[in-house]
């Protein structure tokens, strides 16, 4: 079995991206530094929560405005984890395409899921920090 899908253009002369690299071919990719490493290991964190929240109301997964297009691309919730996971251990993103005819309805930004995450964490911690100038209750 394969990772990737089969190259249907392999020895093909008129392989329309036979001028380009194939990042097989380089020597092995700079690993993530330390710092990018922790960025996608908490990114994977976030994501489990943002999931946790938001599929049982219907969100399906995140959009995201892919740098290289300029187009939303929509991930669902396994495979934007997959996509992470993959770039956690070869230190390369995979390749995308854009979703077949997705609902945007049905994803939310980094951004959204980050705000509704915190608001949810504000709704269930109000009240039980010790505010400055709050009531306490008298000792008996």
């Amino acid at each position: 079995m394969h990772d990737e899908p089969i190259d249907p253009f392999n020895g093909d002369p008129a392989d329309p991206t036979a001028g380009l690299d194939d990042p097989g071919d380089d020597a092995t990719p700079d690993p993530l530094t330390d710092v990018e490493r922790q960025d996608v290991l908490e990114d994977l964190a976030d994501l489990e929560i943002y999931q946790a929240l938001l599929a049982p109301i219907g969100v399906r997964g995140l959009v995201i405005e892919c740098e290289d297009c300029r187009e939303p691309h929509y991930f669902d919730w396994d495979l934007l984890r997959g996509n992470l996971r993959h770039l956690l251990n070869s230190g390369r993103p995979r390749v995308h395409e854009p979703a077949y005819d997705p609902d945007p309805d049905h994803y939310v930004t980094w951004d959204y899921a980050r705000g509704y995450a915190d608001g949810v964490h504000d709704t269930l911690t109000e009240g039980t920090e010790d505010e400055p100038g709050a009531p306490t209750a008298a000792a008996d």
